[in-house]
């Protein structure tokens, strides 16, 4: 699907839209779990994918969980493990029980590598070249600044920040905003594309935007708003 012919202005989430990482750490846990012989539903990659989406989007469970076992301290991570395998299908026995096992091995088999999927800089530049203005505001909590460089993206933004740099975390509107008043444009001439429905899509409805959901493996099949399942289809009728 194109992107509509009113939208100036192209804003986009840097990591798991542009960058991925790979293998996933939920994919590794399923591996793991199939491993121990540990039955999951069929439905439960999306179940808990979509629980990890709406944890990380400023909810009240991941606030609860810092409160209560400090700021990403080895208890924080178990009990969210222990909320990924009940959003898995997993009983509450079962996954109070396995968390503290998983765990280490989790952390130990976990080493993704940080990929840039090879449609992202052809589609960027067929987008820079159609004139559109374009920008990233990520969730981060650094700069991005060297890391632009490194992957190779400069020619194609003219702007990028991080939540962290104007005190505003997605969803909330002043990111979204901000990101507004650098590109020089109205919400309704601009469009957000991202990976978290609860993040991307819902924050940049609230503020007007145009939101396009990237979703490759359907994790939101029930999505209201124009969903693209790889990075090429913004150009695919261009």
């Amino acid at each position: 699907m194109a992107i509509p012919l009113h939208i100036n202005s192209l804003l986009f989430d840097l990591d798991g839209t542009l960058t991925i990482k790979h293998p996933s750490s939920l994919d590794v846990l399923f591996t793991i779990l199939d491993e121990h012989q540990i039955p999951i539903m069929a439905s439960a990659h999306r179940t808990a994918s979509q629980f990890i989406y709406q944890y990380w989007a400023k909810s009240d469970q991941v606030a609860q969980d810092l409160e209560m076992y400090g700021e990403f301290t080895d208890e924080f991570w178990i009990h969210y493990l222990k909320r990924k395998l009940w959003a898995a299908g997993l009983t509450e026995l079962q996954a109070t029980d396995l968390a503290p096992v998983l765990h280490p091995e989790l952390e130990e088999r976990h080493q993704p590598e940080k990929l840039v999927p090879e449609n992202v800089k052809p589609t960027l530049k067929a987008l820079r070249g159609q004139g559109y203005i374009m920008g990233i505001v990520s969730n981060r909590s650094t700069s991005l600044e060297e890391e632009m460089d490194r992957l190779g993206f400069l020619p194609y933004f003219d702007f990028w920040f991080t939540a962290a740099e104007v005190n505003s975390w997605k969803p909330d509107p002043g990111i979204f905003e901000h990101a507004l008043y650098l590109a020089g444009d109205s919400p309704e001439a601009t469009a957000y594309i991202g990976d978290n429905y609860y993040t991307d899509v819902l924050g940049a409805q609230g503020v007007g935007i145009y939101p396009i959901l990237y979703d490759p493996r359907n994790v939101f099949p029930e999505a209201e708003c124009q969903v693209i399942t790889s990075i090429s289809n913004l150009v695919a009728q261009i």
